[in-house]
């Protein structure tokens, strides 16, 4: 009692010091209360006074020491939350001040003493962050224009220029601090690191901003950046090519990000993107530009020129580039590295550039516009001169980079009077890289099969009789692959057999000896498997391959090489080792039909039933094709087309078929591999490695398979395939996956729901296939942890609820667990649905004690927990269920003794009958 009234005293005298001005004496006062005083709340009082008294005394590292510790009582205290951020401001901690009125404007939303501190404090803090961010700009160029600053000083400034340009704020700052003249003289030294710094700080700048990607180019000029592109330095031409898509994805709205007033004063930017346009066709043709920057020209057109969507009607990019630039576009692939004065060029150039060939037929919308496509291809090929060979070559392997593009422009070609006579001539010519040429043509021109009998009859002899004299390797390896191919026109159809028995078997094994030849440069032994990869259509090749582990390791380490033109060879090869490919269907009806018509009739291979499948698949994993395809997943998008996306997801899918073989497929980051082939490709190939990621989902733990964030990733693929269009394989894999998916955590549930699988869930319930119904019960017994799958259950008008109690009541186990499950996590969270689940069916009662007397413990304590939380949920209903049969039923349980193996049904029915008699419905038994 004398220490409350001291305490009282202290601090009453304190406050009549402050109010007297005598701040000293009450800054004593204060300090004895605090002393004598033990009680918290009192103590924060006391301290938050002795905070003013600091702040008038301007000791303001005191003042927030003692407000901090009033607010750490009460976290709400508003004169100690104010007083602090004086103290705070004074200080200079401008941004804790600012928290500290912002958390006072909260709590007194209308005090214009506080509005008018968090408006000015705000204020302050951003003409202090410019001020502070135009001196770092400044000093960053200062640093990196500097001819004394050492190179690591110089690194760091270039980093912290690009880091502060990808923020719209620090963009702006270098935009108004005369940036871009000084990153173009950081361009003009000529130095690379300087040059990367500028050209991605640039991209940093004009990301989603119309107005400074159009300021950019045209201070710094098209033609000037696409010189910059055009330079002998792969990391500056993929850099300048970043550059290019940001400047045009902000011009053409792609991003789409506002950016307010400044916006309004762009004008049409369609006249930039023009000219842009009309540069990068320039580029692609131009003698003064590197390989790289020719690759990245290319793969700007084919990235923007087009349409993504099919359903939109403007293809005029599409129209405009076959106009102006398919003539370059064909002289690029016309390139022979061989003769003098040709284009500079990579292992990949001629490839992207039959890409982007395919990619613009592919846009075309009408036969009109199709005819004027292989007119001008027409025109530019076929004009061959006698006395003018290098022009010949030039139009035969053109004529092969739209055969590897738009086939069906180059199969008609081909079929021009005298184009295959060229080829068959060329191939008799003295000239060593005459025949180099027209050997790839042959090869690229045997896509049909009565191509390939004209060459058969026309040309094989000549392909043998140089493979058997030239002592050119690069000659020799390609006439072999012409073989090769020839020699595989029969598919995997045993009884079309080009060649004699054992021919192709011969032809394989010369392939393997050049793949496992390291003296060979990467380019030949690239043809080593074109070879494979037409010749692994028959069995007895594809056998004989997968048991040679050092030709498929040589292949697969091939796969991750720079040169990614051997990506479609790979994929190819291993597509026919797997029998990936689709297979048609025998009926043997329609075989006793064809026999008796004297039609012909396809054979299978011995070697292609599926145990001789099975252990080449085994064989593959083995040597390592996982990391392999995990390397050949990450290519660049124009070199990796869709139908090689489709083959390596055709084989991922084949690699998942046996369980047992998904840990390796899962530890050697496949799971991580199949989901940009899941997400994007051919609509059959993104079906195949949804289906793959399914079969991995379904059976190994997602956190280990699907590392990180890339688990949400998994969700819409799995979630494309619970449709009546997929077969019934898939929709339970699916599921099953989904379901795996669904006990991680509640942020998964709510993805799943978000990419609105419930209502396809809920429609496999009702399933007649006993294994896809139980899978989508299984499903839905993990996502009724999630607070929206339970409101839908509260809903009325529906029998989703009546749905799960009569599955409660089917004979299989599996099911009856999944579906006791979800209605006991249902009746826990949500009481309504205890009494609402009594009025569904007028069978529940009966349901429910078939549950609790189950045999399989699993559905037996299932069964119980729901009569606990009914007991729990309402009065009435918990006195039904106790004057029921339940009640012996329960007792019958709870009597049993202690067993570790129904020890969980056991508890719960001792838990129910405790509750009853917490209800008063049942008296403890008095011996």
């Amino acid at each position: 009692m004398f220490v409350c009234n001291l305490l009282i005293q202290l601090k009453d005298e304190g406050n009549k010091h402050f109010q007297a001005g005598e701040i000293d004496q009450a800054i004593e006062c204060y300090t004895k209360a605090i002393k004598a005083c033990k009680d918290k709340k009192a103590q924060a009082v006391i301290y938050r006074n002795r905070s003013a008294c600091f702040l008038k005394k301007e000791n303001y590292s005191g003042a927030a020491s003692d407000a901090s510790r009033a607010i750490d009582v009460d976290a709400s205290d508003i004169k100690a939350l104010y007083r602090r951020c004086q103290a705070l401001e004074k200080l200079g901690k401008l941004d804790m001040a600012f928290k500290d009125v912002q958390r006072c404007a909260t709590l007194e939303p209308k005090n214009k003493t506080f509005l008018e501190t968090l408006r000015r404090l705000g204020a302050e803090i951003q003409q202090k962050t410019t001020f502070s961010t135009d001196s770092r700009v400044q000093n960053m160029f200062d640093i990196l224009l500097s001819e004394e600053e050492d190179k690591e000083k110089k690194e760091k400034a270039a980093n912290n220029l690009i880091v502060l340009a990808r923020e719209d704020a620090g963009s702006e700052r270098i935009f108004q601090n005369n940036g871009i003249a000084l990153l173009m003289q950081l361009i003009e030294t000529g130095k690379v690191e300087m040059i990367l710094a500028a050209i991605r700080t640039l991209s940093g700048m004009c990301t989603g901003h119309r107005a400074r990607a159009t300021a950019i180019i045209h201070m710094i000029g098209i033609n000037k950046l696409c010189s910059i592109m055009g330079m002998d330095n792969e990391e500056i031409a993929l850099a300048t090519c970043n550059l290019f898509q940001c400047v045009y994805e902000s011009l053409s709205g792609a991003d789409s990000r506002i950016y307010g007033k400044e916006e309004a004063l762009v004008l049409d930017s369609s006249k930039d993107l023009k000219t842009i346009l009309l540069a990068l066709l320039e580029m692609i043709g131009s003698k003064n530009v590197s390989g790289y920057g020719r690759d990245q020209a290319l793969n700007l057109l084919t990235k923007n020129v087009p349409r993504k969507n099919k359903k939109d009607s403007d293809h005029s990019k599409s129209l405009f580039t076959i106009d102006n630039g398919l003539r370059k576009i064909l002289k690029v692939c016309g390139q022979v590295p061989d003769l003098p004065d040709q284009l500079a060029m990579t292992d990949n150039t001629q490839l992207i550039a039959s890409v982007l060939l395919n990619k613009l037929y592919d846009d075309l919308r009408c036969d009109p516009e199709r005819d004027n496509y292989r007119d001008i291809c027409d025109e530019y090929i076929n004009k061959f001169d006698p006395n003018d060979m290098d022009r010949n070559i030039h139009a035969i392997n053109a004529l092969s980079g739209l055969l590897q593009g738009p086939f069906d422009v180059g199969n008609i070609l081909v079929g021009r009077q005298g184009v295959m006579e060229m080829m068959v001539a060329l191939c008799a010519s003295e000239r060593e890289v005459d025949q180099l040429v027209a050997i790839e043509a042959i090869i690229h021109g045997s896509t049909k099969m009565s191509r390939a009998s004209f060459i058969i009859s026309n040309g094989v002899s000549l392909l043998k009789d140089i493979y058997k004299k030239t002592k050119n390797e690069k000659i020799k390896i390609r006439a072999l692959v012409g073989l090769c191919k020839l020699g595989s026109a029969g598919g995997d159809d045993y009884s079309m057999r080009q060649f004699a028995e054992g021919s192709t078997e011969k032809l394989a094994k010369q392939c393997r000896k050049w793949l496992c030849n390291p003296s060979l440069d990467v380019r030949t032994r690239k043809w080593a498997i074109e070879g494979l990869a037409y010749l692994t259509s028959d069995a007895d090749v594809k056998d004989d391959f997968v048991e040679d582990e050092p030709a498929m390791r040589a292949m697969f380490e091939l796969a991750k090489s720079r040169d990614k033109t051997i990506l479609y060879a790979v994929a190819c090869t291993l597509v026919n080792c797997t029998n990936s490919y689709d297979k048609k269907e025998i009926i043997p009806e329609m075989v006793q039909l064809a026999k008796f018509s004297k039609q012909h009739v396809p054979e299978q291979h011995p070697k292609d039933k599926k145990d001789f499948i099975q252990r080449r698949v085994k064989r593959l994993l083995k040597a390592g094709v996982i990391s392999a395809l995990a390397v050949m997943v990450k290519a660049d998008s124009s070199i990796l087309t869709d139908q090689t996306k489709e083959m390596l997801a055709r084989v991922f899918l084949a690699l998942a078929e046996d369980p047992v073989d998904r840990g390796t497929i899962v530890a050697q980051g496949g799971g991580k591999a199949l989901i940009p082939l899941a997400i994007e490709g051919t609509d059959l190939g993104k079906i195949k490695a949804s289906h793959a990621l399914a079969k991995i989902a379904a059976i190994s733990k997602p956190e280990i398979a699907f590392p990180g964030e890339r688990v949400y990733e998994v969700i819409r693929p799995l979630v494309s395939l619970l449709n009546t269009e997929r077969d019934g394989l898939q929709n339970f894999e699916a599921l099953r996956g989904l379901t795996n998916l669904a006990a991680m955590n509640e942020k998964l549930r709510v993805k799943i729901l978000k990419e609105k699988a419930l209502p396809e869930i809920e429609n496999y319930m009702f399933e007649e296939h006993d294994q896809i119904r139980q899978a989508a019960t299984e499903c839905m017994c993990n996502l009724v942890c999630s607070k929206e799958v339970q409101d839908r259950y509260l809903e009325d008008g529906n029998d989703k609820l009546k749905l799960l109690v009569l599955l409660c009541s089917e004979d299989d186990e599996d099911l009856q667990i999944a579906a006791a499950g979800a209605l006991a996590m249902l009746t826990a969270a949500q009481k309504k649905l205890s009494v609402k689940m009594t009025k569904v069916t007028e069978q529940w009662l009966e349901i429910l004690q078939r549950l609790c007397l189950h045999d399989n413990p699993q559905v037996q304590h299932r069964g119980l927990v729901m009569v606990f939380n009914m007991l729990d949920a309402d009065e009435e209903l918990a006195k039904k269920l106790i004057e029921s049969e339940l009640l012996e039923i329960l007792t019958y349980v709870a009597k049993k003794e202690d067993n570790p193996k129904i020890q969980a049904g056991i508890d719960a029915a001792r838990a129910c009958l405790s509750k009853a008699m917490d209800l008063g419905l049942i008296k403890p038994f008095k011996q």
